[in-house]
């Protein structure tokens, strides 16, 4: 009961930290605000995003080996295949705003040059995508945890 408390916990603090991450995204990457520090400060917060949601994805795969219900169980659940898609195209989606912000990043240190605002609008764009679709990562789990759907 222990390693499962663990677990589910490690598990949440690992989303709690995704979310967090894909927030301060939004909130910095509009073209108002847009200087050299929210530059760095945005190619820093997707790292740190990308690290997030590396943790999420470890967290949740010891979830489904070591966890109480067991690898067995989770893997023929409609819901977690559902999850881990979402999870999927939410990564593919963040490909697109990681490359601009380090494209950004290299222009403004080659000279000094911000980027456009109507490229600022479509990455913002981007990020808001991936914030909605993950808000809906957790109503899948919430599902599977109470047994709806599954086999």
């Amino acid at each position: 009961m222990l390693t499962e408390s663990l677990l589910a916990y490690a598990h949440v603090v690992a989303i709690l930290m995704l979310v967090v991450f894909i927030t301060s995204e939004a909130a910095l990457c509009r073209p108002e605000w847009m200087n050299a520090a929210v530059v760095r400060r945005l190619a820093r917060v997707d790292l740190i995003y990308m690290g997030a949601a590396m943790a999420v994805l470890a967290t949740g795969f010891a979830r489904t080996y070591w966890g109480a219900k067991g690898f067995e169980w989770y893997w023929h659940q409609p819901l977690l295949h559902i999850k881990v898609t979402l999870f999927v195209i939410v990564g593919l989606i963040s490909i697109a705003p990681t490359r601009a912000f380090i494209r950004w990043r290299k222009a403004l240190d080659a000279s000094g040059a911000l980027p456009a605002e109507a490229e600022v609008r479509k990455v913002r764009k981007l990020i808001m995508v991936q914030a909605h679709l993950v808000m809906l990562i957790p109503l899948a789990a919430v599902l599977l945890a109470r047994g709806v759907w599954t086999r």
